[in-house]
């Protein structure tokens, strides 16, 4: 059975914004609603208009999936844990007098640079309204703060001389928080 113009169009709109998967999947629903409404008497057209509009506007469907995505959950997790872990490594650098290492001022400020960049991508995944960019910004934040906290992990490790309780809480975090990211990270890229 052909499939009627407004129902390509439609599918045309969701697949703009929606994974591949899960257009597939809505295109069967909407098949069946197709046939139902045929199946009771309506013109093909008919039909058609009947079945989408029992399924709703493209952008209500996007917003629905949106919101319940894993790119949306996986960058609430990593916000929502985010003030813990850096309240850690805040205590750790407070108390080792990092302000006293010889750290250059460009590596301070690239690193807060890439943490804000981090924290916007994954603000942007949470609280994004587009399928498609919350997923990019997502997978981003999740890969970006997973290389942050290594990254920090390493560098005081090796820059505090006796390793003590607060580096060891901190790095803890941002173990747990690597494991969330690369856990998220893989559901983004996976849903």
């Amino acid at each position: 059975m052909a499939e009627p113009g407004l129902i390509r169009d439609y599918l045309a709109a969701l697949s703009a914004e929606l994974p591949a998967p899960v257009v597939v999947e809505l295109a069967g629903g909407l098949e069946q609603t197709h046939r139902h409404y045929l199946g009771q008497g309506l013109d093909p057209d008919a039909a058609a208009r009947a079945a989408v509009a029992e399924f709703g506007e493209p952008q209500v469907v996007v917003a629905a999936f949106t919101s319940t995505s894993p790119a949306r959950r996986a960058a609430r997790k990593l916000l929502a844990i985010g003030p813990v872990v850096g309240a850690c490594w805040g205590a750790a650098l407070v108390i080792n007098r990092a302000w006293a290492w010889p750290v250059p001022v460009g590596v301070r400020v690239l690193l807060g640079a890439a943490l804000i960049t981090v924290i916007g991508l994954l603000a942007a995944a949470a609280f994004g309204r587009h399928y498609r960019s919350a997923t990019r910004a997502a997978a981003a934040g999740c890969a970006g703060i997973a290389v942050l906290d290594a990254t920090v992990a390493i560098a005081v490790s090796l820059a505090v001389p006796a390793v003590i309780w607060p580096v060891i809480v901190a790095s803890a975090a941002s173990a747990v928080r690597i494991s969330f990211a690369t856990r998220g990270l893989r559901s983004v890229l996976t849903g």
